[in-house]
C-alpha cells in the first residue's frame, strides 16, 4: 500500500483536488468553474455530476489510476452538529447533505467522495466539518432557550493547528489547554481543552470578532429595530452579517492585506478598523481564560491573517501574559484533510458513524 490520499474540497467557484502519497502532495489543482459553466447547473445533482466528471477528467490527465487511490477525503459540508473526528461517508451522512436547508459547495464533496470510492472498495471520509459541535453545556446557554449558541467555526485547520503545534511541542493535543485564534475571510476563537472546543464564536454569522468581510457581535436590539424598519430585505441583512460586514463595511474592501500595509504606513481610517479588529480578537481570546480555568499552555495564531506580521505583533502584545503565543499562518485545508486520511490508513483513527454522533 502507498498510502496514496484523493482529497476534495469544493468551493463556490471551484474544486480542490489533490493527491497525497502518505504525508507528501504529489499532485494538486484548483479546478475553477466560471459563472457562466456554473448556470448551466442550477439542479444540484447536474452541478454534483458536473464537479465529479472534472475531478474524473483531472485525475486521468495527470495519469493517476483510480485503482491507485486508498482512500478518498472530503471536506465535510453543513450537516448536523457532530463530535470532532473522521466519518465515513455513508447513506445518513449524504442523506442529510442532501436535505439540509444551508446550502454550500462543501456539501457535494461527500458525495464525489463517494461515488469514486464505492466501485473500488475503498473508504470515503470527511474530517472535522465546521458543525463540529463540543460545546459545554454552560457555554451553550445563550440567555435565551429559543436561541442557544451553536459551534460553526473553523474546525479542520483549528484541529490540524493544534495537533501540529503538540507534536512540535513533545506533546499530545489531547494533553494540552489551547486558545486556537483562526483569522481570515472569518475568524473564530476557540478553547481547546485536552482535545475538545468546549466554547467557541459562532465564527459565520453569529458572534465574537469582525472579520474581513463578517460583521461578528452587534448590538441585538438595533439589528432587530433595522430588520423591522422596512428599510431592508431579509437578504441585505444577512449581508450585512456576512459578505458585507466587518472590514467591507467600514472601508469597502476584504483586502486584508493592503488594509494591513495602509495601516502600517500612516495614521488613517485603515489603522483605526485594523485596530479595532485587533482588540475585538485579542478580547476574545482573553474570554476563554474562563472556560479553560486559568490553566493556557498556549495561544495559536492561524489563517490567511496570521500572515500579517504587524497584526500578530499586536496582538501578541495585548495577549502574551496569558500563555505564549505562537503564530501558523495560512490555512492548508488539503493537507490537513490527507493527514486525516494518513491517520485512518495507519491505524491511528477508525472513522465514526455520522449517525451515531448528531446531536
Amino acid at each position: 500500500m502507498n498510502n496514496r490520499i484523493l482529497v476534495i474540497n469544493p468551493g463556490s467557484t471551484s474544486t480542490k483536488v489533490a493527491v497525497f502519497e502518505g504525508n507528501k502532495e504529489i499532485i494538486e489543482k484548483t479546478l475553477r468553474h466560471s459563472s457562466e459553466e456554473l448556470s448551466k447547473y442550477q439542479e444540484e445533482e447536474a452541478q454534483l455530476n458536473f464537479r465529479k466528471e472534472k475531478v474524473l477528467s483531472f485525475l486521468k490527465e495527470e495519469g493517476i489510476a483510480l485503482e491507485s487511490l486508498d482512500i478518498a477525503m472530503a471536506r465535510g459540508g453543513l450537516s448536523k452538529p457532530i463530535s470532532s473526528g473522521v466519518y465515513l461517508v455513508d447513506n445518513n451522512l449524504l442523506h442529510d447533505l442532501k436535505e439540509t436547508p444551508k446550502k454550500h459547495a462543501s456539501n457535494f464533496a461527500a458525495k464525489i467522495a463517494f461515488d469514486i470510492a464505492s466501485p473500488l472498495k475503498i473508504k470515503a471520509c470527511i474530517a472535522d466539518p465546521v458543525v463540529v459541535d463540543e460545546l459545554s453545556d454552560i457555554a451553550r446557554m445563550s440567555g435565551h432557550p429559543k436561541f442557544p449558541k451553536s459551534s460553526v467555526f473553523h474546525a479542520l485547520n483549528q484541529k490540524a493547528i493544534g495537533r501540529e503545534h503538540a507534536s512540535r511541542e513533545g506533546a499530545n493535543y489531547e494533553d494540552l489547554n489551547l486558545i486556537i485564534a483562526h483569522l481570515g475571510g472569518g475568524i473564530s476563537v476557540a478553547a481547546h481543552a485536552k482535545g475538545q472546543v468546549i466554547d467557541v464564536n459562532q465564527a459565520l454569522d453569529g458572534s465574537g470578532p469582525f472579520s474581513p468581510e463578517r460583521s461578528g457581535s452587534l448590538p441585538v436590539g438595533d439589528i432587530i429595530r433595522a430588520a423591522f424598519s422596512g428599510a431592508y430585505t431579509q437578504q441585505q441583512m444577512m449581508e450585512m452579517l456576512v459578505g458585507k460586514g466587518g472590514m467591507f463595511a467600514y472601508l469597502g474592501t476584504i483586502d486584508a492585506k493592503k488594509v494591513e500595509e495602509l495601516a502600517i504606513e500612516k495614521p488613517s481610517k485603515e489603522r483605526e478598523v485594523m485596530e479595532a479588529m485587533i482588540y475585538q480578537i485579542s478580547k476574545e481570546i482573553a474570554s476563554l481564560v474562563i472556560p479553560l480555568e486559568n490553566k493556557v499552555d498556549g495561544i495559536l495564531l492561524t489563517g490567511g491573517l496570521a500572515y500579517g506580521k504587524w497584526l500578530t505583533d499586536k496582538i501578541k502584545n495585548k495577549v502574551d501574559y496569558i500563555a505564549p503565543v505562537h503564530v501558523y499562518p495560512g490555512e492548508d485545508e488539503m493537507k490537513a484533510l490527507a493527514m486525516n486520511g494518513l491517520r485512518v490508513l495507519n491505524g491511528a483513527t477508525t472513522p465514526k458513524l455520522y449517525g451515531e454522533t448528531i446531536f
